[in-house]
């Protein structure tokens, strides 16, 4: 079912993504779209039934230690061209809305606390996607801040690979702060890539983004693999946004 017009939203939602985790089942693997102390939704292939209880594990990599909470489902948003599909979790008990308030204020001060942590030489990211449309996006993305639009001007320079192979000789012949991958692609395809990143002494601490098309065992196999977040097409450009900001703590 989808959202009623009387769940109201009575406090302001944050577009914070994050890695969440369900403890009683440990393969399940999603992100947050958004979040506030009240509720958070968060993308999913799985399918919950409103007024279902969930217990979740909010983290996300360099940036924080989980955080667990409970809450119930409230609605439930059908996946189709314009977003993937997922659920709204209503939060309601008074610690768990205190550790969503806590988590938020963490977040803000970590990205006030790194406003003078820019390196001097700026921040190179790698976007490896054979799909030229998908490549332009991200590059919008990108450009974007990069040009001070969406925030403080951040010195942000953007390479491109057609597949996992030309990806390995890049990161190998230069140093990049981020990858952003697809997972299907010819020559060499995403979780070759990311395996050999995370094999590769010199490359295994760079962070990487998996943006894939893929269901929930494409998910489950790239976060075995080593992938820092999983993004499921179509990707919205918040998301792609506040995925790059967190990961290169970027304020």
């Amino acid at each position: 079912m989808n959202r009623g017009s009387d769940d109201k939203r009575d406090e302001a939602r944050v577009p914070l993504v994050l890695r969440v985790q369900f403890p009683n089942q440990e393969r399940m693997v999603a992100v947050t779209e958004n979040l506030s102390k009240g509720g958070i939704f968060v993308q999913t292939d799985r399918t919950f039934s409103p007024g279902q209880e969930l217990g979740l594990a909010l983290s996300f990599p360099g940036l924080m230690n989980p955080v667990e909470v409970v809450g119930t489902v409230a609605w439930v948003r059908p996946a189709s061209e314009e977003a993937p599909g997922g659920v709204g979790i209503r939060v309601v008990r008074d610690q768990d809305r205190q550790r969503l308030g806590e988590l938020l204020s963490s977040a803000g001060q970590t990205r006030a606390s790194d406003r003078t942590a820019l390196p001097a030489e700026g921040y190179r990211v790698l976007i490896v996607e054979d799909n030229p449309h998908i490549v332009e996006m991200y590059s919008y993305v990108l450009k974007k801040l990069a040009s001070g639009e969406l925030a403080g001007k951040v010195p942000l320079e953007v390479h491109f690979s057609p597949d996992g192979h030309h990806a390995l000789q890049a990161l190998r012949s230069s140093q990049f702060s981020l990858v952003m991958t697809d997972l299907y692609m010819p020559v060499m395809d995403g979780f070759a890539l990311i395996e050999r990143i995370r094999a590769e002494e010199p490359l295994k601490s760079i962070p990487v983004v998996a943006i894939s098309a893929g269901g929930p065992e494409a998910r489950e196999r790239a976060m075995q693999l080593g992938v820092d977040i999983y993004l499921r097409k179509p990707v919205r450009f918040q998301e792609v946004l506040e995925t790059v900001k967190q990961l290169l703590h970027i304020p």
